[in-house]
């Protein structure tokens, strides 16, 4: 025991054992300056300075561009290089399996290496001599069914119609007519049902005359086309063009929406006015 306590003794003492440390002039042995020194104090001071150190060194190669330099590390931009290289490369191969497989078409056409029974150029030449007399002009069931298809078409082209309108109508919403134009009963317009909040656009070219909330049939879209036309749009959620305004056609100028107080549900209440006079919106457009 007394061994132990005189080794910890010892050992503190050399610890604790102070040193002087001069700085002479080596010509004329002046003293410059001095301090005095320890083993525990130097052993102290150069654990400080070792952490200093390794932290100063870890922030340099954390956050600055110094890091660079290091082997092992690299740059962002470089990455982004790299990203930017790789994707063009991928684009670049399937260019080049394209342009592979059109040489390869080509080289077979060139060398006559084409199958006979792609392309038979007699079949044309016996058609060339049939005779007129024998063919049947009769129109198939395809041909009957194509003509019905196109009449349907032309049904909803303005173009062709050489009545009322002469202007390209475009559908202000797509959906399922609830109350169709009926003149007897004063409903001179349609309710197209459709999904709240849909884009309803704009018919035709014009100009916004009339964009206000009405107590009845909530906010009003009334907008003016050449020849005289004029289109409604009522029971509007909200309202994207002022009055006054231009629109283009097929413009998004409100949102299909339930206001007013003569509404039932999200629909568009559409009218279509020409001369002054209503008409059937559904003789030029296809709601469906």
């Amino acid at each position: 025991m007394e061994q132990k306590e005189k080794r910890s003794r010892k050992i503190k003492k050399k610890l604790l054992h102070k040193y002087r440390l001069v700085v002479l002039n080596e010509d004329t042995f002046e003293e410059r300056f001095s301090f005095k020194l320890n083993r525990l104090n130097v052993f102290v001071f150069s654990t400080i300075f070792a952490l200093l150190l390794i932290a100063i060194t870890t922030i340099i190669i954390a956050f600055t561009p110094l890091r660079e330099y290091i082997p092992g590390y690299s740059s962002t931009s470089l990455k982004q290089k790299a990203t930017s290289l790789a994707y063009k490369t991928d684009s670049l191969q399937q260019e080049l399996n394209v342009n592979e497989q059109y040489l390869a078409s080509i080289r077979k056409v060139l060398t006559g290496d084409v199958k006979t029974v792609d392309f038979n150029k007699d079949s044309i030449i016996q058609a060339a001599q049939a005779d007129p007399s024998l063919v049947n002009f009769d129109a198939s069931a395809k041909d009957s069914l194509l003509r019905e298809k196109v009449a349907r078409e032309d049904k909803y082209n303005p173009l062709l119609n050489t009545g009322e309108l002469s202007v390209v109508l475009f559908a202000p919403v797509k959906g399922t007519i609830s109350a169709p134009y009926n003149a007897e009963n004063k409903h001179f317009a349609v309710d197209v049902v459709t999904v709240k909040d849909a884009p309803v656009k704009a018919v035709a070219d014009g100009t916004v005359i009339f964009a206000e909330w009405t107590a009845e049939t909530g906010y009003v879209m009334i907008v003016e086309h050449r020849n005289d036309i004029i289109s409604v749009y009522k029971h509007n959620a909200s309202l994207t063009k002022e009055q006054g305004e231009l629109v283009k056609a097929g413009e998004v100028i409100a949102t299909v929406g339930n206001t007013g107080e003569l509404t039932t549900g999200p629909h568009l209440h559409f009218e279509l006015w020409s001369d002054s006079y209503p008409i059937d919106p559904t003789n030029f457009i296809d709601f469906e």
